[in-house]
């Protein structure tokens, strides 16, 4: 009977198929989003192996399909399709628990990363900070591995990072950090930009103007009570990140990591989001649209280092901001030295 149960449940790779299928159905997997192996068998923790064949099994039904980047993006048709490159720990997915401990491990672990996260970022500004990883364990009744799960995984987003003596270790982000940020943009962005428009379907750069626009119109004219979504970094992630140079991709995705963390400690502290920035990328998407590469480039530079000036005003203000007095019992403010 035993064996009978065993057989009955389902492989991995269904499992990984039936879970990305509903969400896919549900809506909480967007058409364009990108799926790549390594970081869904993260997600999963699971091998590649199951991974890859749930993918496969999903392409033949049409539901993911090839495109030019690396992977599958969500829709029937990767040709038509424009990618969107997310973060899918960030996306409200329904994820299994019945599989197996892997399955349950990966709930553990997103019980506590909300939390852990916004206990970390609302004290990057203020200094550094070395997290107790044993207190972390004792404060959320959990094992060490998953909170080394959750750790690893904002190391990966850059939020937090080992220091020399293999300490866990945030902060600080200073102005010269931003300075930096926008620096590698300025010098990387246009040129990416330019190679990517000349790839990109006139459409595709329609569809972005077109966001733009509405994004730029919602900003003046808010809802009650709403916040507009941050589209700060909107061009840089749907037109600049489409560049056929790999290399460059990947240096240009790397540092807009910083930068999106750089934005999210600022709106946690309640500090406005940049909405100049929305017309200063839809002149740059107008630009694009009238086959103006080089003017274009020339305008997401001026926007990149308007945008630096205005992010250092919104760091001059966190600095009369006295550091938060209550938190979280596993952080401990320490210094550059010694930690």
């Amino acid at each position: 009977m035993e064996d009978r149960a065993l057989a009955a449940l389902p492989r991995r790779y269904e499992v990984v198929a039936d879970t990305l299928r509903r969400n896919i159905l549900d809506g909480r997997l967007p058409q364009g989003t990108v799926l790549l192996e390594g970081p869904l068998a993260q997600l999963f923790r699971l091998s590649r192996a199951p991974v890859q064949r749930a993918l496969q099994a999903l392409e033949a039904e049409r539901m993911i399909a090839r495109f030019e980047g690396r992977g599958y993006v969500v829709g029937a048709d990767g040709a038509t399709v424009a990618p969107r490159r997310v973060d899918l720990g960030e996306l409200d997915l329904e994820l299994p628990v019945e599989a197996d401990d892997g399955f349950r491990d990966r709930q553990a672990w997103r019980q506590i990363y909300a939390t852990v996260e916004a206990d970390i970022t609302r004290c990057l500004v203020f200094g550094r900070y070395r997290i107790i990883e044993t207190e972390l364990a004792e404060h959320f009744h959990v094992s060490r591995t998953i909170v080394r799960d959750v750790l690893g995984r904002l190391q990966e987003r850059r939020l937090v990072d080992k220091s020399a003596s293999s300490h866990w270790i945030a902060g600080p982000i200073t102005a010269q950090a931003i300075k930096d940020q926008f620096e590698i943009r300025r010098i990387l962005e246009p040129r990416a930009l330019v190679s990517a428009a000349a790839a990109l379907p006139a459409e595709r750069l329609e569809r972005a103007l077109q966001e733009l626009r509405r994004a730029e119109a919602d900003s003046c004219a808010p809802a009650m009570g709403a916040e507009p979504a941050d589209l700060s970094t909107y061009v840089s992630h749907e037109i600049v990140l489409a560049t056929p140079n790999a290399a460059l991709r990947d240096l240009v995705a790397r540092n807009l990591r910083m930068v999106a963390l750089s934005q999210q400690v600022l709106r946690r502290l309640g500090l406005p989001q940049d909405r100049a920035a929305l017309t200063e990328q839809r002149m740059t998407v107008e630009l694009l649209v009238h086959g103006a590469l080089d003017a274009a480039a020339s305008m997401l530079f001026t926007h990149l280092n308007a945008a630096q000036h205005r992010t250092i005003g919104q760091m001059k203000i966190v600095a009369v901001i006295p550091p938060p007095t209550s938190l979280a019992p596993y952080l401990r403010r320490t210094d550059a030295a010694g930690d």
